[in-house]
């Protein structure tokens, strides 16, 4: 309990130093009138690919077909995560229990969801590698958003190094699979206690790794696709108000935001990307007020558009798979107002 309140606690301090960025940004609402019915429109067309993207991606990382229940869960799960601090995580242990309950097996998910994100990361490591052209060739980039940028690639590096050792190592998978095993056995007393969550999370590690083997070039291609069409979203929000900074540095403030979203302080890193966004955009070139109405319709399109879809995935989830589910859509609801 005493965790958990430093935990909200720490949120609450950082929505509070972060409030004059959020006010700033939202107070920029009526500026949206600017951008052309088309510019949103493509945002949007480029922000629902690079979601399929990574639909296409779950789907082959944990070895199922129905492209219902991935896609229903991964938005149910990425709207938990963006109403709930540290909502990274409680997103994926959303997304599942309803791939669990759809039939895919307990290791298969927790692998594939894993080994799925591993790869996602791994290709936001090497997105500033293209950058490094433009850099040779002449192009000014501050060195202020050239130091964020290797802050933010270093908090990626940890967070890939951690992937890197559940998929690569057996100990810390068993560790992993012996505090889901004591947490479930917890919660659940009245069935049978479990024995075997550590050993089949083992076992199933194994078989994720032979079918990302084998469907390799889809599985990079579909985490290519996810970054790129998201940065192409990032780059029509500039087009739609006229800004026109080098690709070099958007590219490095991309990756940056990026970063900053995988702060667990706050809800989807709320705050930390509005402010790290707004302020590398400056530093390519972008005017004051420029930024900030960009900064504005990029978050509309990828981070609050998707979270009605989510309260709709956990609803039809729970149409097709049970009461259970039905109680998680109603969680969700609550949460998300």
């Amino acid at each position: 309990m005493l965790k958990r309140i430093a935990f909200f606690a720490l949120t609450g301090i950082s929505l509070y130093l972060l409030a004059p960025t959020l006010v700033q940004v939202f107070g920029s609402y009526d500026d949206l009138a600017r951008i052309s019915p088309w510019w949103l429109a493509a945002m949007v067309v480029l922000q629902t690919g690079a979601f399929a993207c990574l639909w296409m991606l779950q789907r082959i990382a944990v070895n199922t077909r129905d492209w219902f229940v991935v896609i229903w869960s991964q938005l149910a799960g990425n709207a938990f995560a963006r109403v709930v601090p540290g909502g990274g995580a409680a997103g994926a242990a959303l997304q599942y229990r309803y791939l669990n309950r759809a039939g895919v097996p307990t290791g298969i998910a927790v692998t594939g969801l894993t080994a799925s994100n591993l790869l996602i990361f791994a290709v936001l490591l090497a997105l500033p590698i293209f950058a490094i052209p433009s850099v040779i060739n002449g192009v000014h980039l501050d060195a202020s958003l050239l130091r964020g940028a290797g802050a933010g690639l270093s908090l990626l590096v940890v967070m890939f190094a951690g992937g890197v050792i559940l998929l690569v190592f057996d100990r810390p998978l068993e560790v992993v699979g012996e505090f889901v095993q004591k947490a479930r056995n917890r919660l659940r007393r009245k069935r049978t206690p479990r024995t075997d969550i550590p050993e089949r999370l083992l076992e199933e590690r194994a078989l994720i790794l032979r079918v990302m083997g084998a469907r390799w070039w889809e599985a990079l291609l579909a985490s290519i696709g996810r970054w790129l069409l998201d940065y192409a979203t990032l780059l029509a929000a500039l087009a739609a108000v006229g800004a026109r900074p080098a690709p070099a540095g958007v590219l490095l403030a991309f990756v940056i935001a990026q970063a900053l979203g995988q702060i667990p302080l706050t809800p989807g890193g709320l705050g930390f990307v509005e402010a790290g966004l707004t302020g590398t955009l400056a530093l390519v070139g972008v005017t004051g007020g420029a930024a900030v109405l960009v900064t504005l319709a990029y978050r509309l399109v990828s981070y609050w558009l998707p979270i009605p879809f989510g309260v709709v995935g956990a609803v039809l989830l729970g149409r097709r798979y049970g009461k259970d589910i039905e109680e998680d859509a109603e969680e969700l609801a609550e949460a998300t107002g």
